[in-house]
């Protein structure tokens, strides 16, 4: 991680819901959830990012939900959309181990309430990111 200034979170909003098997689900209590499991594992990005980690944080996690769950509904590609942010947050210096580990978290965080599928897919996008070329390096 560089000494850049980082920006609040910007550029497309996150989703506020989705839709999955037909019931609607609320993506920020699930992400503010994520959020605090993610941060008791990598406490070091508070330190780094102050305030903007959490907002960073929840802004990415509820794309990342609504894009895991949209891939379970059949009209999203995750790979495709968690390879793209890979390379955002790579060229911004920010740890890949981190948006891997971002991924395991939410698929513990969200198995229960949003059955093994989602969950699944969460951890195959992290098993995608650990094996990103620079990820090896």
């Amino acid at each position: 991680m560089t000494g850049r200034r980082t920006a609040p979170p910007g550029g497309w909003p996150p989703p506020e819901r989705a839709q999955l098997a037909g019931e609607e689900i609320l993506l920020r209590p699930l992400a503010e959830s994520v959020s605090e499991r993610y941060f008791e594992r990598y406490p070091e990005d508070v330190e780094h990012y102050g305030d903007l980690a959490r907002q960073w944080e929840v802004h990415d996690t509820q794309h990342l939900l609504n894009w895991a769950i949209g891939d379970v509904e059949g009209h999203v590609d995750l790979e495709r959309q968690v390879s793209w942010l890979a390379g955002v947050l790579e060229a911004r210096d920010f740890p890949l181990e981190h948006l891997a580990g971002n991924l395991e978290v939410a698929a513990d965080t969200v198995e229960a309430q949003l059955g093994a599928a989602t969950a699944q897919r969460l951890r195959g996008a992290a098993a995608l990111v650990r094996g990103t070329p620079s990820f090896l390096q």
